[in-house]
């Protein structure tokens, strides 16, 4: 029989892993905060995947973090601030050689994590699919990507991507998954930060040229700095070919500080104005924008870590 893909975190990516795996006819557990989302999610009777304006339900059962049943295979699909302590209290379940895929934006949660759970196994996910949450226990597949994976102390693929396969994630096994979070950080930092203090879509930052230059200026040099030559290749290029691929997108911190949700900022932004500094880098222009969505989101009574 075939592991059970235990799967944390019912939000976008997590909800479009969990219905297309379990499309497959393989086995998932949703795991949920406690006994009032089980409740809830019981009465939705499962998750809803809406595909080309078609959608389907899959009865995947759900539990809570407390129940018995021991872990061998976790998709962590949380926020990166709360990965963390969301594996803190998952610890004592996680079996023997137990393997878990990080799907979190930005880095520095992956390493919290692993220094949470030394006895497991961790698999670094990018991904570029797009998806979104039209209500509860309901994901629209909205932009087909690809999704890359790695472990940068283990170069041995795992022998579950089959089961990627079997559930048509596109996927990607990498030696090198840094370089693939290092390129998807610089590319938020360009992007994210910007389309909140405009308050525009990814599209409005073509009026914002120099600014978007500057700051791409500014990480390509971190990222030749943190030995990333590969990730910091062609990066102006790159953030605008996003910008106009998505131009009529709304960024993911966009949609958090437009929902008062918590962002990222820490393990986007905050990490590379971090990295610098140990680094003795001055980056001015980076630094500057730090501290201008530092004061925006506090104005907006925000969290700002």
């Amino acid at each position: 029989m075939s592991t059970i893909w235990h799967v944390l975190g019912a939000g976008s990516l997590g909800t479009l892993w969990a219905t297309r795996l379990a499309r497959a006819g393989l086995p998932v557990r949703l795991i949920l905060r406690d006994a009032v989302r089980l409740r809830s999610y019981a009465a939705a009777g499962g998750l809803t995947l809406i595909e080309n304006g078609h959608a389907s339900t899959y009865a995947v059962p759900g539990e809570t973090p407390d129940s018995p049943e021991p872990i061998r295979r976790l998709l962590i699909a949380c926020k990166a601030y709360d990965a963390e302590n969301a594996i803190a209290r998952l610890a004592s379940r996680l079996a023997p050689g137990a393997e878990l895929i990080l799907l979190q934006n930005g880095l520095g949660s992956q390493d919290a994590v692993a220094a949470r759970v030394p006895q497991a196994r961790c698999i670094s996910a990018s991904s570029t699919e797009g998806a979104f949450r039209d209500g509860d226990w309901r994901v629209v597949f909205a932009g087909h990507g690809f999704n890359w994976l790695g472990d940068a102390g283990n170069p041995l693929a795992p022998i579950w991507l089959e089961d990627l396969q079997a559930a048509r994630i596109p996927h990607e096994w990498t030696t090198d998954i840094l370089t693939r979070l290092w390129r998807k950080l610089a590319l938020n930092c360009a992007i994210n930060p910007l389309t909140v203090l405009h308050d525009c879509r990814n599209g409005g930052l073509t009026e914002h040229h120099c600014e978007v230059a500057t700051l791409c200026a500014e990480l390509a040099e971190l990222l030749q700095r943190c030995g990333q030559p590969a990730a910091a290749g062609n990066l102006q290029q790159e953030v605008e070919r996003v910008i106009q691929a998505t131009a009529a997108n709304y960024s993911s911190m966009y949609q958090d500080v437009a929902n008062q949700r918590r962002t990222e900022i820490s393990y986007l932004l905050g990490h590379a104005c971090k990295v610098a500094a140990r680094h003795q880098l001055n980056l001015p222009h980076l630094n500057q924008l730090q501290q201008r969505l530092v004061a925006h989101l506090r104005s907006r009574g925000l969290p700002s870590d």
